[in-house]
């Protein structure tokens, strides 16, 4: 907890309520979900798929501790538009270039919240006709309703507050904390 109190003393403790999860609980549980995930893929291909930019600081970590032959590469997908809100249509801003097709695909979220759009990610890159498809999310609020594929592999269960760091953001603000915390219900978003 030291390093939390020392980031929140230099930032005045600026939008944050409190750490929900310190950077010592985070890596111990990453390591255990790399071992998870090294584990369950026995055989075949693997591509470790981030979803960007919420998951960049997550997956580089996770890969690390996969101790299995993988590969890796990223999509950004947009349902915003130019608006705050979610337009309900899901665009792959980015396609990956590796090919789908027969191999193990690992989907790596930062957080499932509404699941919205990882319900239309899904569906998209289950016509790329993948082995498997499966998600893995560092939190998970449980708060969506009929996702189209449950995460198999959780790194913590979330609190239903707007969570930031460790690649989380508000406003492309505090992805670089090593830890997840709240936000102030003075900063909280406005839907």
């Amino acid at each position: 907890m030291h390093v939390e109190s020392d980031i929140l003393r230099r930032t005045g403790g600026r939008a944050i309520a409190e750490v929900t999860f310190d950077a010592a609980s985070i890596a111990t549980r990453v390591n255990e979900l790399g071992e998870e995930i090294t584990h369950h893929y026995r055989d075949g291909e693997l591509l470790v798929l981030g979803l960007l930019k919420g998951s960049f600081i997550f997956m580089s970590d996770l890969v690390r501790a996969i101790m299995r032959p993988h590969q890796v590469d990223f999509l950004v997908a947009s349902s915003y538009g130019s608006g705050t809100t979610s337009s309900g249509t899901v665009q792959l801003v980015y396609d990956p270039e590796t090919t789908l097709t027969g191999r193990h695909i690992l989907l790596v979220e930062d957080i499932v919240d509404s699941g919205r759009t990882l319900n239309r990610l899904v569906r998209l890159l289950e016509q790329r006709r993948p082995r498997t498809l499966e998600i893995c999310a560092l939190l998970h609020k449980h708060l969506a309703p009929g996702l189209a594929l449950e995460p198999r592999f959780v790194g913590f269960d979330a609190p239903p507050q707007f969570l930031v760091g460790y690649g989380l953001d508000h406003a492309e603000d505090f992805r670089h904390l090593p830890f997840v915390a709240s936000l102030a219900p003075g900063e909280q978003p406005t839907e």
